[in-house]
């Protein structure tokens, strides 16, 4: 690919990084939008089921639910930001411009109920929400704007100097080449890659914030790796079983046929994610399953799509068997209320940007929204600068290249260390001896990097910086909170540094 210069970078295309190309856009910036993606299901958006949250009538409630979920760790400004422009982002992206048509009881929007929301509020389209935003709001940056979007084009590093950021080296079919640019913004998604069974696209390898953080950016709250209580995991898959159906009145059940969630919280199914998604694992592995009893609910009719893809992944209906799933990393790349990075002419939006809205724990249908205010005001901010050129990094290509399987071997053996040690609960013995093997292995793929480039191993390091990251953070907190859940030291499983 040959070089070229923009005024804005946006590297990754889903929700928040669509929202900062928009309004980069529309305050007259010449943007390109690079994205792995060659089809919208390869972005974390699409894969959005329960829809986005909005104020209604109560803004103040919205702010003390968010706080509350975080188990109080929430950033106050962050949040405040957040329900101050929640409505208007909305109306003004979703509904005004692509013309987003929610459910509604034939009259007003049909709000969904959540786990610890204090009322219903959310916005939705079925159950999949993401895909019916993400398809038109592609469809519109791609075909109403000026916005240059190249698919199938990672970003494999920072160009930087001093500090300061003046664009990324893009990859595409590969080739790689410079991409010069007055501000650079990473909307690179989640970690799901880094866990064996996770809710989000199998690309999802941090990407963002490995390039980020070996560039000298700071990050934050990396420890907070949110956990979703109810995926469904088949041979054929795994797939998200939304909130909304425990909001709509399903009910989790262990092996024996019995209702636990009472017994762990208030609030029942609907209590805290990390709370649900600690009590279904205990069950399952107590009795040996946990289904989603959705007997008591219209499932058919309330969640067609959901109920399709249950159907064609042999699920037998009501029982909806289980698990919980990496679902969203409430930490990343520490950025301010502009969406403005720790280095210059660097932004970051999305799922690896660390707000402080979710602090150690996320409310369910946040993170589109967060997506959207904070997409909406990087791209205004970073519009304005100028892009200049200076001497690219040299990516060498000059030993053989490595075997195909190399990249998902290494993957494979970073995925049991994180799902061993770096999952829903945590020993401290266990970081230590995740770090350990961790290490060795950023430090095979390092050696690597220095004489091949290729986009499977630039998506391993960034994997390996990327859970290295979290393991550190995870050891360096001593104290139980939200996501991060530790417990007393057990015999814990080995791990092969093979």
């Amino acid at each position: 690919m040959a070089e070229q210069t923009t005024d804005v970078l946006v590297v990754g295309a889903g929700i928040a990084g669509l929202a900062a190309a928009l309004e980069a856009d529309r305050q007259g910036a010449d943007v390109v939008v690079a994205t792995k993606a060659e089809r919208p299901e390869e972005a974390s958006t699409w894969w959005a089921q329960g829809g986005i949250a909005v104020t209604r009538d109560d803004p103040e409630q919205f702010a003390q639910d968010i706080r509350h979920a975080s188990a109080g760790t929430a950033d106050a400004g962050a949040v405040q930001t957040l329900v101050a422009e929640a409505d208007d982002a909305v109306r003004d992206i979703l509904v005004d411009t692509l013309g987003i048509e929610f459910d509604t009881d034939g009259e007003q929007y049909d709000y969904g109920q959540e786990a610890a929301h204090d009322e219903p509020r959310i916005l939705h389209v079925d159950a999949a929400t993401g895909k019916h935003v993400h398809v038109p709001f592609l469809n519109y940056v791609a075909d109403e704007t000026d916005v240059t979007v190249l698919e199938d084009t990672a970003a494999l590093e920072l160009i930087r100097h001093e500090g300061r950021v003046y664009g990324a080296m893009l990859e595409s079919d590969d080739e790689w080449a410079p991409t010069f640019a007055g501000a650079t913004v990473l909307a690179t998604g989640g970690i799901g890659a880094l866990y064996p069974r996770s809710t989000n696209p199998a690309d999802a390898t941090g990407d963002g914030i490995a390039m980020a953080a070996l560039a000298g950016a700071d990050v934050a709250d990396m420890e907070y790796v949110q956990f979703h209580p109810t995926a469904c995991h088949t041979e054929e898959g795994t797939f998200l079983v939304s909130e909304a159906v425990r909001g709509e009145g399903a009910v989790l059940r262990n092996a024996n046929g019995e209702r636990f969630m009472p017994e762990y919280h208030d609030d029942a199914e609907l209590a805290p994610r990390d709370v649900v998604a600690r009590a279904v694992d205990t069950e399952r592995e107590r009795t040996g399953e946990v289904v989603l009893d959705v007997a008591d609910i219209d499932f058919e009719a309330e969640f067609p799509d959901l109920a399709a893809k249950c159907r064609d992944h042999g699920v037998d209906l009501p029982a909806i068997p289980v698990a919980p799933a990496e679902h969203f990393l409430c930490g990343g790349i520490d950025v301010d209320d502009r969406g403005r990075a720790s280095l210059d002419r660097l932004w970051a939006v999305g799922e690896c940007a660390r707000t402080g809205v979710h602090g150690a724990n996320r409310l369910a249908s946040t993170s589109l929204l967060e997506g959207l205010v904070w997409g909406r005001r990087a791209g205004e901010d970073a519009t304005g600068h100028d892009a200049e050129r200076i001497e690219p990094p040299e990516l060498l290509d000059s030993d053989p290249a490595l075997p195909d399987n190399f990249a998902r071997e290494k993957l494979h053996r970073l995925r049991r260390v994180m799902d061993e040690q770096v999952g829903i609960e945590r020993t401290p013995d266990g970081l230590r001896r995740a770090q350990s093997v961790l290490r060795r292995l950023k430090g095979e793929v390092d050696a690597y990097v220095r004489t091949r480039t290729s986009r499977s191993l630039y998506e391993l390091r960034s994997a390996a910086v990327v859970a290295l990251l979290i393991s550190r953070a995870a050891a360096e907190n001593e104290e139980s909170v939200g996501c991060h859940y530790l417990v007393e030291e057990t015999e814990a499983p080995a791990v092969d540094a093979d």
